[in-house]
């Protein structure tokens, strides 16, 4: 992420934009990246929710305590418990020790071997037959067996381990989220929900961690199968150009580089970009003549990107076009009043001049840098265009009506002029195979490192070219 700390405009407004309820497994995740990549480890997380759940579990006054532990993270949250728990509590660690673990479990594991716990491992169910006695004797079992990641069909020997604690007279407390299966007395939650009748502790992660884009965004990109075919990447189409011509194929370039397969240009302005299908629009603009191929276009498309270099006397099309688009992406010239009713997925990319247009109702602060003001405005707009915007800015705003994210990326550089339609190319990509919220957030974020880079090699020499061709090393290396 871009600093440590978040900007000051941020402080006054952090806590109204901080999510609540239940997250995802997925969105957790991204969350905890976000913390790392922010200087909170994933140790310091594993630690801090260790002897929350310790406290958890002293507070029953329990002579005996048996913790069940996985290979993964959260098995490695029971072992960090157990080693709080080693003064005063007689306490076991029965452990799966079959398969590899996570690197921080692996550390907690080792911690422990000097810890004054008792320790036995299980690779089957006899081995768990003989453990039976730590089960009948226990005051509090902690299931740590299987957190977030958990998927498919329980195996073997965890389905015995839990049906031997579910008879147990223990009281049981869960760690994060019950395992499968598993009666819980008690859930521990670590940071947000995860299911409903949960207790929330706090593990220190960082504020900015949830309410600013960073690099865990980047993990709710779906992994590419290596049985893929042509296509299976998305189908893109940019609608745009005549009085602007190279604004359709930056965004159209941006699309490609964030991993769309095919990305069509309708225009009546010919580039000779090789990589991209042309498909000829007669005249020297785009006019209300085109409406008919242009919606045939738009219904076969994943996405449909509208607006760039569009001009202003286009507008009446877009409108036309837009009802037929299974996701859409409106940027430049289509962010006209009154503002485009679109696709069930919609995403709109106005600065603030283009955002006055179609939210007038909504009007922005005077001061460029009041984040928290410019939020308010652009989530009430979306909440009443039922749309996602990505109000670009000093700091861009991404909002779906509901939630609010912060982007803090990019560099004053990025005012050179095709940026914009960079980053509309971005989103339409990752809007083939992601919602328009999250599809939102990864584009402004990628876009914007993307900026950083170019900035320190180019300063203000940056082309909205040069920003392209950095986009894939941003958005799809796997270390943040």
């Amino acid at each position: 992420m871009k600093c440590s700390t978040m900007e000051p405009d941020l402080l006054p407004c952090a806590l109204a934009y901080a999510e609540t309820g239940i997250v995802t497994p997925e969105r957790m995740r991204a969350v905890d990246a976000n913390a790392q990549a922010l200087g909170v480890s994933g140790l310091q997380l594993m630690e801090s929710a260790g002897r929350a759940l310790a406290g958890t579990v002293l507070s029953y006054n329990p002579k005996t305590v048996l913790v069940l532990c996985g290979r993964g993270n959260n098995g490695g949250d029971g072992m960090a418990a157990a080693r709080y728990l080693q003064r005063g509590v007689d306490t076991t660690v029965c452990y799966l020790d079959r398969g590899e673990r996570s690197p921080s479990c692996a550390r907690e594991l080792a911690a422990l071997k000097g810890a004054r716990v008792t320790l036995r491992p299980f690779v089957s169910t006899d081995d768990l037959r003989t453990l039976a006695p730590y089960f009948g004797k226990a005051d509090v079992i902690v299931d740590a067996l299987l957190g977030t990641g958990t998927a498919g069909a329980l195996r073997e020997p965890l389905a015995t381990c839990i049906a031997m604690a579910n008879g147990s007279p223990a009281t049981i407390v869960a760690a994060d989220l019950p395992s499968p299966g598993m009666r819980a007395d008690r859930i521990c939650a670590f940071h947000r929900p995860k299911v409903q009748g949960s207790e929330v502790i706090d593990i220190g992660i960082p504020l900015e961690a949830e309410i600013c884009t960073g690099p865990g965004d980047l993990t709710l990109i779906p992994a590419r199968k290596h049985t893929r075919h042509k296509g299976d990447g998305g189908s893109v189409l940019v609608i745009g150009g005549g009085p602007y011509q190279g604004a359709p194929y930056l965004a159209g370039l941006g699309a490609l580089r964030a991993g769309a397969d095919i990305v069509r240009i309708a225009s009546p302005v010919f580039e000779p970009v090789p990589d991209l299908i042309y498909e000829r629009l007669p005249g020297d603009r785009i006019t209300e003549e085109h409406t008919e191929r242009l919606i045939a276009l738009a219904e076969t498309a994943d996405a449909v990107i509208c607006g760039n270099g569009l001009g202003a006397e286009s507008h009446a099309v877009t409108g036309a076009v837009a009802p037929h688009c299974r996701k859409a992406v409106f940027d430049a010239d289509a962010l006209r009043f009154p503002l485009v009713r679109a696709a069930k997925e919609t995403v709109y990319t106005p600065h603030a001049g283009e955002f006055a247009r179609i939210a007038p109702g909504n009007p922005l602060p005077a001061d460029a840098a009041d984040a928290c003001g410019r939020a308010k405005a652009a989530r009430a707009a979306a909440g009443e265009a039922g749309a996602t915007i990505l109000l670009k800015g000093p700091v861009d705003v991404i909002t779906d009506g509901a939630r609010v994210r912060f982007n803090r990326t990019g560099d004053p550089a990025m005012s050179v002029g095709g940026t914009g339609d960079v980053l509309a190319g971005v989103t339409g990509a990752l809007l083939c195979h992601l919602p328009a919220f999250e599809a939102a957030c990864i584009a402004a974020y990628v876009t914007g490192r993307a900026g950083e880079r170019v900035a320190q090699e180019k300063g203000a020499g940056m082309l909205a070219s040069d920003l392209v061709h950095r986009i894939p090393e941003e958005l799809y290396r796997r270390d943040p």
